[in-house]
């Protein structure tokens, strides 16, 4: 397990895990569209160039394709410079499409001094951990919504794991058991790893600090909360307020470093947090990227 030193200089060019934000940036390829739960805050039925949050993007890319389009960025004399870290966080969950690993592959062979990134649900993580080391991922994210199977089920639609569907209290059990084995398995393997946590007011207020203990006590380096964005199953619900958020940030810090400064990033997202740029197409359209309802 990596060392609270190693780690703060592990995390140095990554502006995600607290690395210098304003002069650091990243580059999210969208390769992964299939997804294997169902959150009640995400939809990705729209995509505008105007619009940022997790499960956007104007275009879903092969890997022969984003590697094309990390060579692009990489010789841009603006871009270039500033790019240190290249992510796979979805549209879908990273770790359910095999095209991640092989842009991975593709990226490593040809610019091996990026930090490899990826941010996943945490389904597959316990029987992709090996696989992820071997192609020399730096960084995880796992996101990780409730420790309570009750809780879980009522953030979860539905699971879709090997083969079967699952809902309600069974699959808030699978899901956090595999989320937690896979970020123990990760942090012995040397990983750095950040969890987030997405607030959802009067589901999950409760369960804030009790996975910052969780979750530091296997290994994980910072926890980023994140405010809900009402939209699909939750599209009813007020978000917390800046205070409210604040206040648990605050009170988390007591038990684990605090990332402040996420905006939710699209799935396609390039350049500085909170100065993204468009490379190549963009626009307004309507796509095709839910994931079909739960079946037998």
């Amino acid at each position: 397990m990596a060392t609270a030193c190693s780690e703060r200089k592990n995390i140095q060019g990554h502006p995600c895990f607290g690395g210098n934000h304003h002069k650091n940036g990243r580059m999210h390829l969208a390769v992964a569209p299939r997804c294997n739960i169902k959150c009640g805050y995400c939809t990705r039925k729209h995509d505008c160039a105007n619009e940022s949050r997790p499960g956007v993007t104007s275009r879903i890319l092969t890997p022969t394709e984003a590697l094309a389009k990390v060579r692009e960025v990489m010789a841009s004399e603006i871009l270039g410079p500033i790019i240190k870290v290249i992510g796979i966080a979805g549209p879908g969950d990273p770790l359910a499409n095999e095209e991640t690993f092989e842009t991975f592959r593709l990226i490593g062979e040809e610019f091996p001094h990026l930090i490899k990134c990826l941010s996943t649900n945490g389904l597959l993580l316990p029987e992709k951990i090996d696989l992820l080391q071997e192609i020399g991922l730096h960084s995880l994210t796992v996101t990780i919504n409730a420790l309570d199977p009750v809780i879980a089920g009522r953030i979860y639609s539905f699971i879709r794991y090997h083969g079967k569907s699952y809902t309600g209290a069974e699959a808030g059990k699978i899901i956090i058991a595999n989320q937690l084995q896979g970020l123990r398995r990760a942090a012995e393997n040397g990983m750095t790893i950040k969890v987030n946590t997405v607030l959802v007011p009067g589901v999950n207020d409760d369960q804030i600090t009790l996975i910052a203990a969780r979750v530091k006590e296997l290994g994980a380096f910072v926890m980023n909360v994140m405010p809900l964005i009402p939209q699909a199953d939750f599209a009813n619900l007020v978000p917390p307020v800046p205070e409210r958020l604040e206040a648990i940030r605050a009170e988390n810090e007591k038990i684990i470093g605090q990332f402040k400064h996420c905006r939710q990033c699209r799935a396609d997202a390039v350049g500085l947090i909170g100065q993204d740029v468009t490379v190549g197409e963009g626009g307004c359209s309507v796509k095709s990227l839910t994931i079909p309802a739960p079946g037998p």
